[in-house]
């Protein structure tokens, strides 16, 4: 059992090792083990994370910084410890994926994450791929054509028209991220929280969350459904969630990183959403502030 006081997640697959007890609401939770495709090698990494934060007086947490089970990503073992909170109260996801958990500590909020995860997902070259004409997109592409907070893909429509404008489907993704990659330099504080696609469009530089907000600006404008994906994965440098877009191609989302750090059989999705906003680790109604945060990635055997 955890100490008193603290709400305790332990998840062991059935069937992997002997199951625990599964306390708080993860019993309720929206986890499933997936299947992995047929024939696929699966990649295996190690997550460690650790938030330390201070909070001034009770503050209400929403934080998304568990691996999605999904079909082509499998959680083989994860833990969750929240700290001393009030409540750890479980939610879906956006989009069905992963899931986010609401807390409520007071005075210290420190939080340690660990899992193992295999990933199952296929590096498929996204330039071959064909797109489909808007009005064949299901319902749940359609959401990710229109503007958004950060990704104000209306303003983009005229660049879009004339510098991309003679290249259609995947090839066209494949040459914005080219693009973005080529002219934008990374840049760690060079961007904020207000920070929007059309600013790092004119100041060039920022970090993964500036690149996708771009990227998924550019493809919106385009007429490709593009949304926002957090993940994990063991390039990424220096280490931290990573932020990257996902494209509606061939009838099914597939992941492009503009930073080049990621692929996509390298990456453990987290949760997806329209921009930075919907994928945030860490939302707080109230004051937090930050004492260490450290992520770290790597591939195991």
């Amino acid at each position: 059992m955890g100490p008193p006081g603290r709400a305790w997640f332990d998840i062991v697959v059935p069937g992997l090792t002997t199951p625990r007890a599964i306390r708080s609401d993860r019993a309720t939770g929206f986890r499933r083990k997936p299947s992995q495709p047929a024939g696929a090698t699966p990649m295996k990494m190690r997550i460690e994370v650790e938030l330390d934060y201070d909070a001034e007086g009770v503050v209400d947490v929403l934080m998304q910084i568990e691996t999605a089970w999904m079909v082509d990503q499998t959680v083989t073992e994860e833990r969750l410890d929240p700290g001393r909170t009030a409540h750890a109260i479980r939610i879906e996801g956006e989009d069905s994926i992963g899931s986010r958990v609401w807390l409520r500590p007071e005075g210290r909020f420190r939080c340690v994450y660990s899992a193992n995860v295999e990933i199952a997902r296929p590096a498929i070259d996204i330039a071959t791929l064909p797109t489909d004409p808007v009005w064949r997109l299901p319902a749940e592409a359609v959401p990710y054509l229109m503007a958004s907070r950060y990704c104000p893909s209306d303003e983009f429509q005229s660049f879009v028209a004339a510098e991309f404008g003679d290249i259609e489907a995947g090839a066209c993704i494949a040459r914005m991220a080219d693009w973005i990659a080529k002219r934008y330099t990374y840049s760690p504080g060079a961007s904020g929280p207000w920070t929007t696609a059309l600013d790092t469009f004119v100041q060039r530089r920022g970090i993964c969350r500036d690149f996708a907000h771009v990227l998924i600006s550019l493809a919106r404008a385009k007429g490709i459904p593009a949304r926002m994906v957090s993940g994990y994965c063991p390039e990424v440098r220096p280490q931290d969630f990573h932020a990257l877009a996902q494209v509606w191609l061939d009838g099914a989302w597939h992941l492009v990183d503009p930073t080049g750090m990621a692929t996509p059989d390298r990456l453990a999705i987290i949760g997806v959403g329209r921009d930075a906003a919907d994928i945030a680790f860490l939302t707080s109604y109230g004051w937090l502030t930050l004492r260490q945060q450290n992520v770290a990635v790597h591939e195991i055997a």
